[in-house]
């Protein structure tokens, strides 16, 4: 029997780079001298943290660590935009949360997702993944094409084939 596992993971040394990356680029830009401008990540809390003076900024930030984390291949999905919230010395905060890993509410909308297919494959929940075998690798492969197509509001990696 073939079979892969479905993960939702972030790699967080690869968003560190990117936030990294985005920061320093902020800092050269003439649009943000002077301005009170943070971003930094919170690896323990999977957090973005983002700080700067208004709404325009916020979004230019939002643009170039968009980009940043597109080149490292980090799927833009996984990323959760909280509220904007104002902040003391006319600046406004922003957090944004890394999802990782994959909720139970998800693991069954990807079975149900996967049943609806009609292949000959079987999908189980094991934890925060969701293992899918079938006789024949064209099945799974086919699943896992089917399930890049369907437009799941979540980052998925297919990870462990076994053929």
């Amino acid at each position: 029997m073939a079979s892969f596992d479905i993960v939702s993971d972030v790699d967080l040394q690869e968003v560190d780079n990117a936030v990294n990356m985005a920061s320093k680029e902020i800092l050269n830009r003439f649009d943000f001298r002077g301005s009170k401008t943070e971003v930094e990540l919170d690896k323990s809390a999977k957090l973005i943290k983002i700080a700067t003076e208004d709404d325009m900024k916020l979004r230019s930030i939002h643009q170039v660590m968009n980009s940043k984390l597109v080149k490292r291949n980090v799927d833009l999905k996984a990323l959760d935009f909280g509220e904007i919230q104002e902040a003391t010395g006319n600046t406004i905060r922003q957090t944004v949360n890394l999802k990782c890993g994959l909720s139970k509410d998800d693991a069954k909308k990807i079975t149900k997702k996967i049943k609806d297919f009609k292949l000959k494959v079987t999908a189980q929940i094991m934890d925060d993944q969701v293992r899918v075998t079938g006789k024949k690798i064209d099945d799974l492969q086919r699943v896992i094409s089917e399930l890049k197509s369907a437009d799941l509001e979540i980052a998925l990696q297919f990870v462990n084939m076994r053929g």
